[in-house]
């Protein structure tokens, strides 16, 4: 999948309503909920705080070699999968940030693995900066995050990106998994 795709037409309509005036065009941007990096900042900055206030004692009795040492792995491989995937969106010219429009469909290098590295990559390093620090409501308020990334980014994310590259878009998602085990 080394090709670049292009949108499937110039024309994207769909009802938008915005005040009282009705056009028929969408805005060319997907309808993200949150914006993306705030979810996992605001796990970390929350577990962080629930970690003062209520510590849970779990994740301090693995040996600190281990936990450093795994922690450091997860943190390394989160970033390497996150910047892998910031870049290949750079080089193809597409914007990073969802408040802007997708200029072309990314399917090679990272994205031929993973459909979300970014999110990937970031949830996995915030589990390794969890265990480094031994906060253990790090692991606990990661699933609810997941969940919110999910249903407020990326499956809004997914129905941009079907209806801007339509068939190609389809195909993609057919092919590769939305994050790394589907």
């Amino acid at each position: 999948m080394n090709e670049i795709i292009r949108p499937a037409s110039a024309n994207h309509s769909s009802r938008h309503t915005t005040g009282d005036f009705r056009t028929d065009t969408a805005p060319d941007r997907p309808d993200v909920m949150v914006f993306p990096p705030l979810i996992p900042l605001a796990t970390l900055a929350t577990a962080c705080a629930l970690q003062w206030l209520a510590p849970l004692g779990l994740i301090v009795e693995i040996d600190p070699g281990w936990r450093f040492g795994l922690g450091a792995i997860m943190v390394i491989f989160g970033l390497l999968v996150t910047t892998a995937g910031r870049r290949a969106l750079l080089r193809h010219g597409t914007n990073v940030n969802p408040s802007q429009p997708a200029i072309v469909l990314v399917t090679e290098g990272i994205f031929g693995q993973t459909r979300n590295p970014l999110y990937v990559g970031v949830s996995v390093a915030l589990c390794g900066i969890g265990l480094i620090f031994a906060l253990d409501w790090v692991w606990l308020l990661i699933i609810p995050s997941c969940v919110i990334l999910h249903f407020a980014v990326v499956r809004r994310e997914e129905r941009y990106l079907e209806r801007k590259f339509g068939d190609a878009y389809r195909r993609y998602r057919e092919s590769v998994p939305r994050y790394l085990l589907d």
